[in-house]
């Protein structure tokens, strides 16, 4: 959880840098304000990121994944109109390249947060079926025993 804490920290930085040269999408033109709404909804989620990395009470993994997948699906929406207007709204080619470096490095690390969250899952999930299992009697021992638990228990019966 500390390597997803540390990619998590790392992954905030990137998206902050393209706000400031978002001014270019208020053209004289409706259509190339319709970035500005990705844009805040980008800004509001690395806030979130931010917020999470500084708070004293970190995010889950699953948490983070998720987080991540919408910053990933944001900067795909962002990246699918910058290219569809990036002549009509003349979009800087340093803005498009940033976004699309923004965007790439968001999906690299989502991967790796996801991938942890889903080792924790299976991990929880496997620390859940061993207690199920010493609860009901099947212990973890060599042979299916209670293994080291301190105590024997005789065979009942004739002896």
């Amino acid at each position: 959880m500390a390597k997803g804490s540390l990619s998590l920290g790392a992954a905030v930085l990137v998206g902050t840098v393209l706000f400031g040269t978002a001014a270019f999408a208020q053209s004289a033109t409706p259509e190339c304000g319709a970035i500005q709404k990705t844009l805040a909804d980008r800004k509001a989620l690395v806030g979130r990121a931010n917020a999470a990395s500084q708070s004293k009470k970190k995010m889950t993994p699953q948490e983070a994944c998720a987080l991540f997948g919408k910053l990933q699906a944001n900067g795909a929406e962002g990246l699918k109109w910058i290219t569809a207007n990036k002549e009509w709204c003349s979009i800087p080619d340093s803005f498009a390249e940033g976004f699309k470096a923004d965007h790439l490095k968001v999906s690299g690390i989502r991967t790796k947060i996801c991938s942890v969250a889903a080792q924790a899952t299976k991990m929880e999930a496997q620390a859940r079926a061993q207690a199920q299992a010493q609860a009901n009697g099947n212990g973890g021992g060599l042979l299916g025993g209670p293994g080291l638990t301190g105590s024997f228990k005789l065979p009942q019966g004739a002896l």
